[in-house]
Formats: structure tokens, C-alpha cells, sequence
């Protein structure tokens, strides 16, 4: 099963399988982004953080391999009146053509071997003082049961991260949180929470 062919099968069980609102960490960094505008949402799912960070005034592109999903996002978008770009696309086929101010992600299901290529790619896609702002699902979530990927190749560490990103200030950390997205994310988690700033 290709990822848009996973992806859409997760996305047609429910309205909204993650919900609505945003990612709460993502929301929650918002002022360090005050004069920040042009942003990018990997992995955006059904939208909800896209359609946050367009009310709040970013212009916000979106990029997921599902088309269910993105069609939910522009459908939100056009009853709420808001400008959101939409990219159907594996990640892995992602090129960086664009600078962005800003990159968003809320639990990017990549494969260990995958995720050098990505965050190289977003580490070039950050203009100087850009932000990637980010919450994954540790390799401890497995012992969870309030979502997420059941294969450890899915699932990350503090080192995945501290490894790559060598030219930005890294603030990284694993925390036990409590989700509530959706059907999707329920109960108590271990995630990893990232704030990156590229410096050069």
C-alpha cells in the first residue's frame, strides 16, 4: 500500500480523523513566529494546522500524499474564505524549489532511512532565522495506545534530530504529553518536540 492509498483509507473513516484544531505545540509557538509570514505544512493531513496558521495570517502552503485529505483542507479553506496552496505529494518526491520563513509538521510518519533527505531538505528550504517547528511520536510511544505508527521504523528519537540540522540552534525535547485530536490521538503519549532555528 503506497502512502496516498494508506493515507486515504485513514482519512475516509472519519469527518476529520485528527479533528479540527490545531496541533496544540504548534499553536503554541506562534508568537515566536511574529514576523515570520511564509509558511509550509508537511505531512498537513486533513488541514487543521494549515487553516490555523492562514487565520492567523501566514501564508500557508500544504503538502500531503493524500488527496482526500487535501480536498477536506480545501474545502475548509473555501467556507472560512482562506488562501491555502495545496501540493498532493509523497515527501519523498518533494523538491526544494521555494524559501519558506516557516515549516510545520505534526507527526510526519517517515522511515528511519528517509528522514536525512527530509531534513536536509528542510533545513535548505528555511530562509536565515527561519523556523521548523515539529512534534513526532517517539520510539517510546510504542508502549502507548493513544496512536500513532506501531513500527518502530516510524517512530523517532532526540538523537535523530540533534544528528542532523548542523547549521541552526536546536531546542529539543521528550515529553509525556495528553492528546486529544481527533479519534486519531487520544490519551497520554511520549513525543518529541522540536524547535529549530536556522542561523546560517
Amino acid at each position: 500500500m503506497d502512502q496516498q492509498e494508506f493515507w486515504n483509507t485513514k482519512f475516509s473513516k472519519a469527518d476529520y480523523f485528527y479533528g479540527i484544531n490545531p496541533n496544540e505545540f504548534l499553536a503554541s509557538n506562534i508568537e515566536i513566529l511574529e514576523n515570520h509570514k511564509k509558511l509550509l505544512c508537511l505531512g498537513e493531513g486533513e488541514g487543521r494546522n494549515a487553516i490555523f496558521f492562514a487565520k492567523n495570517g501566514f501564508e500557508v502552503t500544504a503538502i500531503d500524499a493524500s488527496n482526500l485529505g487535501l480536498e477536506k483542507l480545501e474545502n475548509r479553506a473555501k467556507k472560512e474564505n482562506l488562501n491555502i496552496k495545496t501540493i498532493c505529494m509523497d515527501l519523498n518526491h518533494w523538491q526544494t524549489n521555494d524559501k519558506y520563513d516557516v515549516i510545520v509538521a505534526s507527526y510526519l510518519h517517515m522511515y528511519k532511512n528517509e528522514r536525512e533527505d527530509l531534513f536536509k531538505k528542510i533545513e535548505d528550504s528555511l530562509i536565515k532565522n527561519g523556523y521548523f517547528i515539529g512534534e513526532f511520536f517517539s520510539t517510546k510511544q510504542l508502549t502507548y495506545n493513544s496512536g500513532g505508527p506501531k513500527d518502530l521504523d516510524l517512530l523517532y528519537t532526540v538523537e535523530d534530530f540533534k544528528e542532523h540540522f548542523n547549521n541552526c540552534q536546536k531546542e529539543i525535547k521528550e515529553e509525556i504529553v495528553v492528546l486529544n485530536e481527533g479519534i486519531g490521538h487520544q490519551g497520554e503519549a511520549c513525543v518529541i518536540r522540536v524547535i529549530i532555528k536556522k542561523i546560517s
